[in-house]
């Protein structure tokens, strides 16, 4: 069977848009579970008897010079603190959502 050339060209941008849908929600389903992973480290470490705000001053300034450094943007102090209440609000990983994205969850 011979494709018009505009049909070929769909067919392909629909692999396309498809593999790059499953790559996004991997790459999600991925990012979601590291952040839980994240926040629960944090909460756990909190919770060894430490004030919350001294902890959330010192420990997460150094967290996020330590992680920005070595991995770029992303891990500042405000998003460390919302990865920390993600884990707060979902201390269950399964019951999260995993076709949510972590802007959604932010909110």
């Amino acid at each position: 069977m011979e494709l018009s050339k505009n049909e070929l060209f769909n067919a392909i941008k629909e692999i396309v848009n498809q593999s790059l849908l499953k790559v996004f929600r991997g790459a999600n389903s991925e990012l979601l579970e590291s952040y839980w992973q994240i926040g629960k480290l944090i909460v756990e470490d909190e919770q060894q008897g430490k004030l919350r705000a001294a902890y959330e001053k010192e420990t997460l300034k150094n967290l996020s010079n330590q992680l920005t450094f070595e991995f770029g943007k992303g891990y500042d102090c405000t998003n460390l603190t919302n990865i920390r209440k993600f884990y707060l609000a979902f201390p269950i990983l399964d019951a999260l959502r995993q076709e949510l994205s972590w802007t959604r969850y932010r909110r």
